[in-house]
């Protein structure tokens, strides 16, 4: 390409694009045309004064709702006081979460970032570098699996593996050997002299909600005793109660030795960490990693709010109480509706709807319902209310999918020139 064809566009190009509401956002995604301006629990209001029941939760970020009185006042609070210092001086409220985190979980030792992707990235280099530290600095390579997703940095995406993300950012980065997902003879088979680690969705979210079982999660853990891996686990959507407990793999007693978390963590603030035990975070030493914004005292006032929330007794239990009545009665549209979905699948309230028409439309019809949804791989439509929505809104949103499938039922029979039943059809 030629240096004139980089050049920006004449003035009045550029003017006249501005005139014509071209968006200036780099349009690496397919928006919706609707737009938010305010919310409130489980539900969004659109910038024309709809209300839409948020099953969304900007991609299981907001696991709290919309503006929560208790992060709300946690960052007014914040602001008025400093937002940032950087991590060359003590981040008081930094140190507290990281306490707080590692009380709750396996890890001895926190790292804070940014987002899911750094706190995957900064996760794979604790991995590579507890090696170099032990003397044994070829084992750099990391088994993954197919259906993975890690996140959006050029390693993170060399780790999920999936063609469609990597194509056209040159040769992926190079030490990871995926393998199909479950299956502990494939792993036994992929591991070499040079593996460091294993790399683990407990339920692969991006991948179509496909849940990991307990017999292969603890099959991988006796994998790295025996071989000397640490087991990494990726906790960005399926950790802060979205599966059930505060992290997915306390469900079936594993214990990891990394783990990244992120999106619910900062309850909608941008937020990340890496938490691992002293022994795995042993390599990490001064100046072997670092973040100018992570554990900012904005985050981790986030952060330590949410989990004022989430640890407060009974919180979780009453989230995994509706988690097991909204997969019910999903359960239920499955069987009215077999020609729309056939299967629901996941934990907790990480729940998915495998499609038998293209997910786009039913999440098309979902949304002329009044209902937010988001996409999976597989066919898959994800249904991720917050952790505090009420049975009633349960009841609300379960009677919208109907209605949306019930919609592209009779959407199909006019296109056959079939009358379709008011129920739906029932293949």
């Amino acid at each position: 390409m030629g240096r004139a064809s980089l050049r920006r566009a004449p003035l009045n190009s550029r003017v006249a694009r501005r005139s014509s509401a071209m968006s200036h956002l780099l349009p690496t995604y397919a928006r919706a045309d609707l737009a938010f301006e305010r919310g409130e629990g489980a539900w969004l209001v659109s910038t024309t004064g709809e209300r839409y029941l948020d099953c969304h939760c900007g991609v299981a970020v907001n696991a709290l709702g919309h503006a929560h009185p208790v992060l709300v006042e946690a960052l007014k609070a914040q602001a008025e006081k400093v937002w940032h210092v950087s991590n060359l001086f003590r981040v008081p409220d930094a140190e507290r979460l990281a306490a707080r985190l590692c009380e709750a979980s396996f890890a001895d030792l926190v790292f804070f970032c940014n987002s899911g992707a750094e706190a995957m990235e900064g996760a794979i280099k604790v991995a590579r570098k507890y090696h170099a530290a032990n003397g044994a600095p070829e084992r750099v390579r990391i088994v993954t699996f197919e259906g993975a997703f890690h996140g959006r940095t050029l390693a993170t995406l060399a780790a999920g593996g999936q063609k469609k993300y990597m194509e056209g950012f040159g040769p992926p980065v190079e030490g990871f050997d995926q393998v199909p997902y479950g299956d502990l003879d494939a792993v036994k088979a992929a591991i070499g002299p040079q593996t460091a680690a294993i790399l683990v969705e407990a339920v692969q979210g991006e991948g179509g909600v496909r849940v990991g079982t307990p017999q292969f999660l603890r099959g991988l853990r006796e994998i790295c005793d025996q071989n000397g891996l640490l087991l990494v686990f990726d906790e960005v959507q399926t950790g802060m109660g979205r599966t059930g407990p505060l992290f997915a793999h306390q469900r079936v007693g594993v214990t990891p030795d990394v783990m990244g978390v992120a999106k619910a963590l900062g309850g909608g603030f941008p937020v990340g960490a890496v938490l691992c035990t002293a022994e795995a975070g042993k390599g990490m030493t001064v100046g072997t990693h670092g973040s100018t914004f992570g554990g900012n005292p904005l985050a981790v006032a986030a952060g330590n709010a949410v989990l004022d929330v989430m640890l407060a007794p009974g919180f979780l239990e009453a989230a995994q109480h509706k988690a097991l009545l909204l997969k019910q009665r999903l359960a239920a549209v499955v069987d009215r509706h077999p020609t729309i979905v056939r299967e629901v699948r996941g934990e907790g309230l990480l729940l998915g709807l495998a499609c038998v028409v293209p997910n786009n439309e039913l999440i098309t019809a979902l949304r002329e319902e009044k209902l937010l949804a988001v996409a999976a791989g597989d066919n898959v439509v994800r249904i991720l209310p917050p952790l505090i929505i009420e049975e009633t809104e349960i009841a609300e949103a379960v009677d919208r999918i109907d209605r949306a499938a019930t919609r592209l039922e009779r959407a199909a029979g006019a296109a056959q020139g079939v009358a379709p039943k008011l129920e739906g059809l029932k293949g």
